[in-house]
């Protein structure tokens, strides 16, 4: 009896919420896969970004570029299915997509120019401890981390990202040094790659609106292929099978870019935590309590062990919850969490067969470049409504100043710690660190009450 009034509570609620299929529902396979797929088509293009974007600022071969792809494609669907299914006590129990956030970008080229693929990896294990121990003391940590901080740290690190996303659409490492860079060709790509996207974005149907970035990347390379940008010849083959080997790239822990990705990993802390709540609400679950909280530690602590995997197991990038997931719950009415181990099924399976990450590979960097820039640009704008939604005073007004100059003056005039002991100046010369660090010292300094 008591069994059936559980049953007749939770359908109350899945009709309050509006949806269709509430956390726990099982979904008939056809609409689960209808679902899982729509999901997939929200965050394939956001999970093989990443990887691209790192590996084109490195300069890595081909062989090698195709390789991270696929590993970001099957540690998500790892991450994924670890966050659904919740083992033990690490997961969030809710249809929680992973992949990496373009929060690491920025820190993860800053350790690859400084010591390689090593010191990335290195730092992806060691930088995962900190998201791991602030799950433990989340109620605390939210008072240091302070939407504030959070907002200002967000926009550093699209502002900083922004100048990686020009780059590409200027044709990137491999233009300036073929002195093509900011080519008609190369620019009038990475435009109508924009235009095509913006376009297609303000759609009023929803599919074309979804599928926006994914049409504006097939064109432009279809055009870029046209013009001969595109060299398949230089393939040996797309055929056989991709793998996780662990330490395949080796791990270094260089200090500076531990600090670098540390911070970034502290907020992304925050960032899931209001991820969680926003999929919680939207799910129909509790956004307070026990449960909630017991829901939040669970998820944070996912995304600090899942990286921690990433980096030892797949030679792969930290991984964290994926917000745009959220608005795809909404737009389908299935909260399922079972979904989400079709989508993790995916995942893997597509990471598995090198021709996918060989394809991305070989797309032009104008192609890519002109749909980072407008994502890059959405990260910055994203600080910026944080910020906005928080009391602007005298106080506030001094911390904003305080990180925004430190943190892009060092991007701007990176000569200015030339004369500085080298450890501090690859502790600085990121923007990302430099502002983060300043924003949480002022705030608590200053004693901003949120």
């Amino acid at each position: 009896m008591a069994t059936t009034d559980n049953t007749t509570t939770q359908q109350t609620e899945v009709a309050k919420s509006g949806l269709i299929y509430g956390l726990n529902d099982r979904p008939p396979l056809r609409e689960t896969l209808f679902a899982a797929a729509q999901h997939l088509l929200a965050i394939f293009v956001a999970i093989v970004t990443p990887p691209l974007i790192i590996a084109s600022a490195l300069k890595l071969d081909t062989d090698t570029t195709s390789f991270l792809v696929s590993m970001s494609l099957m540690v998500s669907g790892v991450a994924t299915f670890i966050q659904c299914r919740r083992i033990g006590p690490v997961g969030c129990g809710l249809l929680c997509i992973q992949g990496t956030s373009f929060s690491f970008i920025s820190p993860i080229i800053a350790a690859g120019l400084a010591g390689g693929l090593p010191a990335v990896f290195g730092a992806t294990v060691a930088g995962s401890v900190v998201e791991m121990f602030v799950s433990r003391i989340l109620k605390y940590a939210r008072r240091v981390i302070t939407p504030l901080v959070s907002g200002i740290v967000v926009t550093l690190i699209g502002m900083s990202l922004i100048k990686v996303g020009i780059s590409a659409c200027g044709g990137g490492e491999a233009a300036k040094t073929a002195g093509t860079f900011g080519s008609v060709e190369n620019v009038g790509i990475a435009a109508l790659v924009l235009v095509l996207i913006v376009f297609f974005n303000r759609s009023s149907n929803r599919y074309l609106r979804m599928g926006s970035i994914v049409i504006g990347l097939v064109v432009g390379y279809a055009v870029s292929w046209s013009l001969g940008m595109v060299d398949f010849g230089s393939v040996q083959s797309y055929g056989g099978f991709n793998y996780p080997n662990p330490f395949k790239y080796g791990l270094r822990f260089d200090i500076s870019s531990i600090i670098g990705l540390g911070l970034v990993y502290l907020i992304t802390s925050i960032e899931a935590y209001g991820d969680i709540t926003a999929n919680s609400l939207i799910s129909g679950e509790p956004v307070e309590g026990e449960t909630f909280m017991r829901r939040a530690q669970g998820g944070i602590l996912a995304d600090g062990f899942n990286s921690m995997l990433a980096g030892l197991a797949f030679c792969s990038f930290p991984n964290s919850i994926f917000a745009q997931n959220n608005g795809m719950i909404q737009l389908t009415g299935v909260a399922s969490r079972y979904v989400g181990y079709f989508i993790a099924g995916m995942l893997v399976l597509l990471g598995v067969f090198p021709a996918v990450g060989i394809v991305f590979s070989l797309m032009p960097s104008p192609v890519l470049g002109g749909a980072t820039l407008l994502m890059f640009g959405t990260v910055a704008a994203a600080g910026i409504r944080i910020i906005a939604s928080q009391t602007i005073n005298r106080k506030a007004t001094l911390v904003m100043a305080i990180s925004f100059s430190l943190g892009l003056s060092v991007e701007l005039v990176p000569d200015i710690l030339s004369q500085l002991p080298s450890t501090v100046q690859s502790i600085f010369s990121s923007g990302i660190t430099t502002g983060g660090l300043a924003a949480i010292i002022s705030n608590l300094v200053i004693r901003i009450k949120e």
